[in-house]
C-alpha cells in the first residue's frame, strides 16, 4: 500500500496504449508507467477518461489497473477509475479494484441518466459504504451532463472515506464555493491543467492531469510550486505550459495527447472507435505547438 499522503501535487490520468490490432499494449504500458514515475509524478490514475476506460471491457480495465499496481510497486499510489450510471455495477468494480490492491478510487458522476443532487448524494454514499478505500469524487459536467453542486460536495465530504474531488467544471467560482464549505483536509484537485494555479490559490492540493502524460516533470514542477505557494515560479511555469495545455484539447481528450505521445515515440497512435486519429489540420497545429515549446524534444530525451 502506497503512502496516501502522496495524493497531492500531480497525478497523471494515464493513457491506455493499444497495439495495431487495438489490443492493450502491455509492454508500452509498463514502459509508460516507469516514464511517469521517473518523471516525478505523485500518483497515477488508471482507467479514467484519458485511459479510454469506456471502450475497455471489465476484464481489460482490471488488467490495466493490475498492471499499473504491479509496475508502480508501491512507489506512488495507484487510483483506479470506477464510475458509471449503474450504482450496483460501480460497487462491483470497486470491489474488484480493492482486491487487486488499488490505493484509492476516482469515481465520475453517473452519466446519461442525469440524477438529481439527492440521487448523486445517495449514489456516492452507497459507494463509500461498500468499501474502505478512499474515494475521490469526479465532477465533469461537460462529459456527464450533471454537475456536483457545492452543497452536495459539502454533504459528501462529511463521509469519512470520501476524501476529495477532481473538479473539472472549469468554474472557478464554484470551486471557490466548495473550498469555503469543506474542511481543509478535503482534497480539491484541479480537473484541468489550465486551472491548477487558481485552484491551488483557493486551497486545492494539485491536479489530475492530462498533459503530464507527455510532460510529467514540467507539470509536476508546476503543481508542486502551486501547492507550496511559490506563485512567482508557478506563474512562470504556467505561462510556458499554457500552449501545451490548450493543444491537449484541440480535439476530444485523449486524441491529442496520444498523438503527441506517438510523435515522441512512446506509444503507437491507436484508438478505439468512436475515437479516431487527430485530423490533418489539427495535427499540423499540434506539431507546431510542440516544436515551438521545445517540450517535445525534452520528452523524447527523457523517454530515451
Amino acid at each position: 500500500m502506497a503512502n496516501l499522503n502522496q495524493l497531492q501535487g500531480c497525478g497523471t490520468a494515464i493513457i491506455t496504449p493499444f497495439q495495431h490490432d487495438e489490443s492493450i499494449d502491455e509492454l508500452a504500458l509498463r514502459r509508460f508507467i516507469e516514464f511517469q514515475i521517473t518523471g516525478g509524478v505523485d500518483f497515477l490514475v488508471a482507467c479514467g477518461t484519458t485511459g479510454e476506460s469506456v471502450t475497455l471491457s471489465e476484464e481489460e480495465q482490471a488488467r490495466v489497473v493490475a498492471l499499473t499496481i504491479e509496475v508502480a510497486k508501491g512507489r506512488v499510489p495507484v487510483v483506479a477509475g470506477a464510475g458509471g450510471y449503474n450504482t450496483r455495477e460501480v460497487i462491483e468494480k470497486i470491489h474488484r479494484y480493492e482486491a487487486l490492491g488499488a490505493d484509492a478510487i476516482l469515481s465520475v458522476t453517473p452519466y446519461y441518466n442525469k440524477p438529481t443532487q439527492e440521487g448523486l448524494y445517495q449514489h456516492y454514499r452507497a459507494l463509500a459504504e461498500a468499501t474502505s478505500l478512499p474515494i475521490i469524487l469526479y465532477s465533469v459536467q461537460g462529459r456527464t451532463g450533471v454537475n456536483l453542486e457545492p452543497a452536495t460536495v459539502a454533504r459528501l465530504a462529511e463521509i469519512e472515506n470520501i476524501i476529495g474531488i477532481k473538479e473539472a467544471s472549469g468554474n472557478i467560482t464554484q470551486i471557490g464555493e466548495i473550498a469555503a464549505l469543506v474542511n481543509s483536509d478535503f482534497k480539491i484537485f484541479a480537473g484541468d491543467d489550465s486551472v491548477v494555479l487558481p485552484v491551488a490559490a483557493l486551497g486545492g492540493v494539485g491536479v489530475i492531469s492530462v498533459a503530464s502524460n507527455l510532460l510529467p516533470r514540467p507539470v509536476s514542477d508546476l503543481a508542486h510550486a502551486c501547492v507550496a505557494g511559490r506563485y512567482e515560479e508557478a506563474r512562470k511555469l504556467h505561462r510556458q505550459l499554457t500552449p501545451i495545455f490548450k493543444a491537449m484539447f484541440i480535439e476530444s481528450n485523449p486524441i491529442p495527447v496520444k498523438a503527441a505521445l506517438a510523435m515522441s515515440g512512446l506509444i503507437e497512435e491507436v484508438y478505439r472507435l468512436p475515437l479516431v486519429p487527430l485530423s490533418a489540420a489539427n495535427r499540423v497545429k499540434l506539431e507546431q505547438v510542440l516544436a515551438e515549446s521545445g517540450f517535445l524534444a525534452k520528452a523524447a530525451q527523457a523517454i530515451s
